[in-house]
């Protein structure tokens, strides 16, 4: 594992990768933490900060081209910030489902499964994680086993957050 190649990209790909990777973990945080309190707020806050910063500089990167200078990525994007402006929106108005929902699937879409696909050949985060020489079947085993223990994992304390609190959310206001 090297961070040459992302170090070598664009700054509009490090500015990407650097608020992707931030979100990622203050979204992990806010789903397994307390919901409705000012810290909720306030990181919450933060983080839609960065992922409009994600969706953003997405829209200025043009590495994979389908149409024109745009690629489905660009699609997402502009999802994003439309998903991000809902939950935003559903949180204003005390609908705790809606902004609930909403988060989950831009966390899920937007970090996830796009986090997923810098993993493929070609990629910078796939040169990153399996360097020059590529993904190795140790490489890959190792890979895979730690995509799944994380999974794993999140399920565990999500199962653990939803038996602790009784399916309820704490939504002060």
């Amino acid at each position: 594992m090297s961070l040459e190649p992302l170090l070598r990209a664009s700054p509009v790909i490090q500015v990407h990768a650097i608020c992707a990777i931030l979100a990622f973990v203050l979204g992990a945080v806010q789903l397994f933490r307390r919901k409705g309190d000012p810290v909720h707020r306030g990181l919450g806050a933060v983080w839609v900060g960065l992922m409009a910063a994600v969706a953003g500089s997405g829209l200025f990167i043009w590495t994979i081209r389908v149409w024109g200078p745009f690629s489905p990525i660009h699609l997402l994007s502009i999802l994003t910030l439309a998903l991000l402006w809902r939950g935003v929106d559903a949180a204003r108005r005390h609908d705790v489902d809606t902004h609930l929902k909403t988060m989950r699937a831009t966390y899920f879409f937007a970090l996830i499964v796009a986090g997923i696909l810098t993993f493929l050949p070609g990629r910078i985060m796939y040169h990153v994680a399996f360097g020059p020489a590529g993904a190795t079947p140790l490489k890959l085993a190792a890979f895979a086993a730690a995509a799944v223990g994380l999974a794993f994992l999140a399920i565990l304390m999500m199962r653990w957050r939803a038996t602790e609190q009784g399916q309820a959310f704490v939504a002060t206001h």
